[in-house]
């Protein structure tokens, strides 16, 4: 399968962006292309289990891997020079985002519409098996078969997105500590995670510096349309905030 990562290549600062759960680097494809444009290097990889025809895929992977393919990227940046990188993130894509900032040599990051409070239920899992059903039909699987195969499924899903939430339980422990300057955007529509969450893991990063957004039309998807350019402009200011050395 052709690989669907981004990586522009422009000025010496550099910025990973990190897609949502059942996506691909198109969720990045228009916000990378602006980082691009005011000289930074942008890399958006593919998560592993995603990019492909087959949702069965994913139910190989667990979060413990979709943060393990955000060090790789950050590795990989690093390993072609450049020493400074900003980590950003939509939806999942923020989880492992976060992690980075917690636990790696980030110069900055942050989120956007992001599950990174765990005291908060998401909608994730309903909208996966109407995805996940389509996929399948797509695929040609007759309705009987798609009932059939429908439990499983939804099982499998459910321990993925429990384990997300478990993982963004023990980085809540780390929160206080974080003081690097902390991008969060959330949108007022978002119809899969709450949208008290932007605010709540404001609140949690006691010691950081938080440049919060909020959308009040903004879907869960930011990247994209009129909030999309909106969005961009914001990251952009963020970007330009941050201590660069280079």
């Amino acid at each position: 399968m052709k690989d669907q990562s981004l990586f522009y290549q422009k000025g010496k600062k550099a910025v990973l962006l990190f897609h949502a759960f059942t996506s691909n680097p198109k969720d990045m494809l228009s916000l990378g292309r602006a980082l691009e444009r005011e000289g930074y290097t942008v890399y958006a990889p593919v998560f592993s289990g995603h990019g492909t025809t087959d949702p069965d895929d994913l139910f190989d992977y667990s979060v413990e891997d979709w943060v393990q393919d955000g060090k790789e990227a950050l590795a990989f940046l690093k390993g072609k020079g450049y020493e400074q990188v900003a980590a950003l993130g939509l939806s999942l894509g923020g989880v492992v985002a976060t992690d980075l900032l917690l636990n790696e040599e980030v110069l900055g990051g942050g989120i956007f519409a992001s599950p990174v409070v765990s005291e908060y239920e998401t909608s994730v899992a309903g909208h996966f098996m109407v995805w996940y059903n389509n996929m399948k039909e797509k695929a040609g699987l007759d309705q009987d078969e798609r009932e059939r195969i429908e439990p499983e499924a939804r099982q499998k899903v459910n321990a993925i997105l429990k384990g997300v939430n478990r993982h963004v339980a023990r980085m809540e422990e780390d929160y206080s500590g974080l003081k690097k300057k902390v991008f969060i955007a959330q949108g007022g529509k978002d119809n899969m995670i709450n949208e008290q969450s932007g605010k709540k893991f404001k609140e949690k990063l006691t010691n950081a510096q938080v440049d919060f957004h909020y959308y009040e039309e903004g879907p869960h998807v930011l990247t994209t349309g009129k909030i999309g350019k909106e969005l961009q402009q914001d990251v952009l200011a963020y970007l330009s905030s941050l201590e660069w050395s280079v």
